[in-house]
């Protein structure tokens, strides 16, 4: 299995998930033009793609969802809510789409994919991480998040890859620009999670999971310089052991694509 980070960060989020059997793309956050130019930028070939999975309904996570599902003929799976909140607020066309609705801890298989949906803390409408597996590797998926509890950390430990949150740090969002109400949500259990929280559950899954994608970072109260040397104290003696990966927004636009391989 191979990750490819197309973006991360709030102007936009996708990655490329590929398998033996074909592909998926988690969230589709940009436009569906930026998304193909990103793909082709890869190497890599849209036809291959099998679905969209979506987390929420966020902007940052739709935005090209509607036109990508439609130009390249596959479905969009997402929560009950997540597509209820897309299809009623959020997307501006009425041409049919294919959409398929996904219950929290219940598989469902797209192509050789396995994929268990399980709840995340964010404040969007039944926002979810996913577990991906195929051919015997599993990929956790878990960013929009303001915690990680234990049925989460759970999930993520029994995983060969993951791609987790670390969203920002505490002392530049608490002295930075935002005004205090955006402080408060993101700081939420309901917001996203900071530094030190992903350093934690980077603490408890370092011995099991062997390779990690830090994702969602804040352009604006984050540093990549910061995430990784949180990264190294969650770590500890394992963190030379292990592939730590810092996603940033730019993606696959940046000389070299980040690619992670399980």
């Amino acid at each position: 299995m191979q990750c490819t980070i197309l973006a991360s960060g709030s102007k936009g989020n996708c990655i490329l998930v590929e398998g033996s059997g074909g592909a998926l793309l988690i969230d589709a956050g940009l436009s569906a033009k930026e998304t193909l130019h990103r793909l082709a930028s890869a190497g890599k070939q849209p036809d291959t793609i099998r679905a969209i999975l979506v987390t929420h309904e966020h902007g940052d996570h739709i935005a090209g969802v509607d036109v990508l599902s439609r130009r390249l003929h596959i479905p969009v799976y997402a929560t009950r809510g997540t597509l209820h909140d897309f299809l009623t607020n959020r997307r501006t066309s009425d041409n049919p789409l294919d959409i398929h609705s996904c219950t929290y801890n219940d598989k469902f298989c797209v192509g050789d994919f396995v994929i268990e949906p399980f709840a995340t803390s964010h404040d969007a409408n039944e926002p979810c991480g996913f577990c991906i597996r195929e051919d015997g590797i599993r990929l956790g998926f878990c960013t929009d998040t303001g915690i990680v509890n234990s049925g989460m950390l759970s999930r993520l430990h029994r995983c060969d890859g993951v791609v987790l949150e670390s969203n920002h740090c505490v002392d530049m969002l608490k002295n930075g620009p935002y005004p205090e109400f955006l402080k408060r949500r993101i700081r939420s259990a309901r917001g996203h999670l900071s530094n030190d929280a992903a350093s934690l559950c980077l603490r408890t899954l370092g011995r099991n999971v062997h390779a990690m994608i830090l994702a969602h970072i804040s352009e604006v109260n984050n540093t990549p310089e910061k995430v990784r040397l949180s990264a190294r104290n969650g770590l500890g003696l394992l963190y030379g052991e292990t592939s730590v990966t810092i996603a940033t927004q730019a993606g696959t636009s940046d000389a070299c694509p980040q690619v992670l391989n399980l």
